[in-house]
Order: C-alpha cells, then structure tokens, then sequence
C-alpha cells in the first residue's frame, strides 16, 4: 500500500506539495492536467511538466484522477469514435511519460452529488452531506449553480464551470440512455482502450458511483458487488479494475465493503478511504476517517486490503474543513493529514498483528 493525497494543482490548490511530503508515510499525489476538457488530447510535454513539478517537491505522481470521459462516449452516438480515438492518444502519453494508474468516472451529468458542501457539526467542524429530500427539491437544471455558489469560490472536482453551459443539453441527450445501455457503452469503450493499457501496463480504475443511487433519474452502473463484478467480467483483463471508494460505496449501508475488497482482489488499483455516518436512508454526512465518527469499521477495511496484498496508492478520500481552514469542500489539507496518519497507523499495526 502507498499512502497519496489527491492533489489539485499550484494554480488550483491550497494545499501545496511541500505540505504533502511533511505528511508522515506520505509517499505521492493523484493529480491531473488541470485546464484540459473531456476529449482533448493531452501533450507529452504537459505531462512531462506536470509529472516533473511533483518530483522536484520530492514526491511520485502516483496516478491521474481523472482523464475525464467525454459524454459522446458515455451516450454512444457516432462521434465517440473521435473521443476514444483522442483518449487512447492520451493514455499512450501518459504511458510514454511512465505513469500508469487511471482513475475514472462513468457517471451521467453530473459527478459526486451534494446536498451541502459545509454542513456545521457540533464540534463546529464542516463536512460535505447528502439528503435525498432536498436534493429532490432542486431543480436538475440548476443544481451545477447551487454547487457553485456553495463552494466558498473554490472549482469543485467533477463540477468544472464549463459544464454549465450544457446541463439542459446534457439531459436531453441522456434521454434514451437507461442503465443498461450506459453499461454496454462502457463496455464498448473499455474494450477500443484496452490494447493500448496492455501495453504500457495501463490499470484503468473506475470510480464507484456517488451516491450508490440514481440521481435525478440519471441511470447509475457502478454501486454494488453485482454491478461491478459484470463490469469486471465483461471486460476480464486484469488492466480494467476499480478505485474502490469506501464513501461512493458506504452511502447505501447494504453494502459490504469489506468483503468487496476481498472479492474483487487482484482487480482493486487504487483506493479512496473515508468514512461517513448514516442518518436516515438517502441521508448521510461524512465524518473523520476515525471508525467511531462515523458509520464504517475503518479497521475491518483496511485489513481486507492488507488481506489482498493492495500494493497500490491509498488516499483519504475528502475531509472535515477544521481548524478554521479555507480550501476546497472535502479537499482541506488538515484532516486530509489526520485521515492519513490514522490509516497508516491501522495499516502498520495490521501488518504487525499478522506477522505475530
């Protein structure tokens, strides 16, 4: 297991990477091409450069979150061909630039949903939260404004303003695509990638849907065992894998992420670890990464992926805004720091108590 933060960029991010490497067994960062849109080819020399920036704070890029999907590719219409076309281009060039982790999304419209970006808790901490019924009262139109006028000024990841001009287009492309017909093109492009993941040793890891449901209608694919196990049957080459997201798949309590893990082994190449506290069906909060903050054995998780070998990046995955904080919803740098320190902690006395 490598211990990472995701990290948003110099131009983009509060956090800085002299703060990351001071993170105790903190090894590297997640990153991406900040600036580039979905379809667009991305230059080798921009990765070098990217790739070089982390070095030099002396860190490995330990892996891109996200080459995001264009939605042609996701609705399946004819111009797809372009897209893939691009993004395999892409992956060659990250693959040319020695990177060689993926993480992904499939999801329709919209990227992680929340209801609030900043909900006080007792403590006087804030932390994202999700009600059903409010965001049922949101019209879908203009759910990427509330998203924006809540976020304190920062971009949200997956909620990047050039979006907005297409929200109603977007629907309406969506129109006719149901679950099925989602999945079968996530099949489709999945399998025009792979060959070049095979060869540059490319792990494509797709991020679980957030929340587990559909939203506004939207169809959703990836948010339960039998779900992703099709997915990785369907497309049974060991480069086309997860990020297992604990907080995507902890927000419906049916699931049993600890078993997941251990189901799914040898397919799992990254891991977002959070917790988050359960209060009603389709309302949760997140939480400290600390087990008894929240609803999520965090101990029973990290023995599943100490039980499968996970020699992949770790990442806390969101955070309380504490200590009065200024920084993107989820992504401050202090309890990022404390989530860190604590799985590592599990994870060294995990090892310890097995080799007993």
């Amino acid at each position: 297991m490598k211990m990472t933060l995701r990290w948003f960029g110099s131009l983009h991010d509060t956090v800085t990477l002299e703060q990351i490497r001071q993170i105790p067994g903190c090894v590297g960062v997640i990153t991406t091409l900040y600036g580039s849109k979905p379809g667009e080819v991305w230059s080798r020399e921009a990765i070098r450069a990217m790739k070089e920036e982390v070095e030099a704070a002396g860190l490995e890029l330990s892996g891109i979150e996200s080459v995001n999907i264009h939605d042609d590719i996701k609705i399946g219409i004819s111009t797809r061909e372009q897209y893939i076309a691009n993004y395999i281009e892409t992956l060659e060039n990250l693959g040319k630039e020695g990177i060689d982790l993926v993480c992904y999304n499939f999801m329709p419209v919209f990227d992680w949903t929340r209801s609030e970006l900043a909900k006080e808790r007792p403590d006087g901490s804030t932390v994202l939260s999700y009600d059903q019924e409010l965001v049922d009262k949101i019209d879908p139109d203009k759910m990427f404004e509330e998203m924006e006028a809540n976020s304190g000024g920062f971009i949200l990841p997956g909620w990047e303003p050039d979006r907005l001009a297409r929200i109603k287009e977007l629907f309406q492309m969506y129109k006719e695509v149901d679950e099925e017909k989602l999945f079968q093109n996530l099949v489709y492009f999945l399998k025009a990638i792979m060959p070049t993941c095979e060869k540059y040793g490319m792990k494509m890891a797709i991020h679980m849907d957030d929340p587990a449901w559909p939203v506004f209608e939207l169809p959703r694919i990836v948010n339960n065992k039998e779900n992703i196990q099709r997915l990785l049957d369907a497309v049974p080459i060991m480069n086309n894998g997860l990020t297992l997201c604990t907080g995507s798949l902890g927000s419906n309590p049916q699931n049993d992420i600890p078993d997941m893990i251990r189901s799914f082994k040898g397919r799992i190449h990254f891991g977002h670890v959070r917790n988050l506290i359960h209060l009603a069906p389709g309302k949760f909060d997140e939480a400290a990464h600390l087990s008894s903050d929240g609803s999520l054995d965090m101990y029973e998780i990290m023995k599943a992926f100490y039980d499968i070998g996970m020699t992949g990046p770790i990442r806390p995955d969101h955070g309380r805004m504490i200590w009065g904080e200024k920084a993107i919803p989820g992504y401050g740098l202090n309890d990022r720091a404390l989530g860190a320190t604590y799985l590592n902690g599990l994870w060294e006395a995990i090892e310890k108590t097995s080799k007993k």
